[in-house]
């Protein structure tokens, strides 16, 4: 007999500041940062009111999944584990370890496939190995970036964000995610056109034939990131005439650091002092859309938990 759970996987991030040096050295692999790149940090952390809405985000994702599931007829446990900070991924597959769970899908919180996914999938191994025979088997989804109440949800809140402006056809659309060390796309990873893939179809389902596409939130390392660069496109615009944009970050799913500061504050920064007047969706959150993307997956993956291909995860 099988006992199945749902585990989603988070990245994690500081709930104040005094949690910022020990989240920064985990995520450079334990390796303490400079003191002027922790300043650096911690201030955009203040800026954003002391620490990242996030986990609390994570939860209500969670506690909401959980009752879509229910109302399903699928009364499933969900569990939430971060790979930078508590509760750790490896702490909550213990858990459902010890509370019987023998199947679960693991669905990253990030749509499109990419080296972070492939980074929670090693987590997710690492901890299944720690456990040995009381290991859950646990399949990990590959990618949900096409999702139709993913893409559905993400239209509805750009299309919110767009009619805020007197003419919305006239205002320039423009889609970000958070951007990757060059060397990891010449490598073969296929993040570039996951993000396409969501990008039109969300273009397709707003009947908006052209849009532009920029990343942000590089890395602070030497080795060059992907591009373009939110903040020199916003430049690019200005200087091509726009003065109305939506900025729609894709790439990202709630509220956190890389959207209330990088887009929020410094894009918003940008874009007022080259004349353009930006706004942004709201994120999804625990929105109702988010939460039928991933019960419709949970609905098709759970049940073939273990044997079920990435494609047919990914729902392809």
């Amino acid at each position: 007999m099988t006992t199945p759970a749902v585990l989603l996987l988070a990245y994690g991030s500081p709930d104040s500041l005094d949690q910022v040096e020990a989240y920064y050295t985990d995520i450079r692999r334990g390796n303490p940062p400079t003191p002027e790149l922790l300043d650096e940090l911690v201030a955009r952390y203040r800026a954003i009111g002391g620490g990242s809405p996030l986990s609390r985000i994570v939860e209500a994702q969670r506690a909401a999944l959980e009752a879509d599931l229910a109302r399903r007829g699928m009364p499933v446990p969900v569990y939430a584990g971060m790979r930078h900070i508590a509760p750790r991924i490896a702490t909550v597959v213990e858990r459902m370890a010890e509370d019987g769970v023998t199947d679960a899908v693991a669905i990253a919180l990030a749509p499109q496939a990419s080296m972070s996914v492939e980074g929670y999938r090693r987590a997710v191994d690492a901890a299944r190995g720690a456990l040995g025979e009381r290991a859950p088997r646990i399949e990990v989804v590959a990618s949900w970036c096409r999702e139709p109440d993913f893409i559905a949800g993400l239209a509805a809140t750009t299309g919110e964000a767009l009619a805020l402006f007197p003419d919305p056809d006239r205002v320039r659309l423009m889609f970000t995610a958070h951007s990757l060390p060059q060397r990891v796309v010449d490598a073969g990873d296929i993040y570039p056109d996951e993000l396409a893939a969501t990008s039109r179809l969300v273009a397709d389902a707003l009947g908006r034939a052209t849009y532009d596409f920029a990343y942000q939130s590089a890395g602070r390392t030497e080795e060059p990131w992907l591009g373009p660069e939110i903040l020199a496109e916003i430049r690019r615009l200005a200087a091509d005439g726009v003065t109305e944009l939506v900025v729609s970050p894709v790439g990202f799913i709630a509220d956190h650091l890389e959207v209330l500061y990088d887009i929020d504050i410094e894009a918003q920064g940008v874009a007022r002092e080259v004349g353009i007047h930006l706004e942004r969706p709201r994120m999804l959150n625990d929105d109702p859309h988010l939460v039928s993307a991933l019960a419709g997956i949970v609905e098709r993956t759970l049940p073939t938990a273990g044997a079920a291909s990435p494609a047919a995860a990914a729902g392809r």
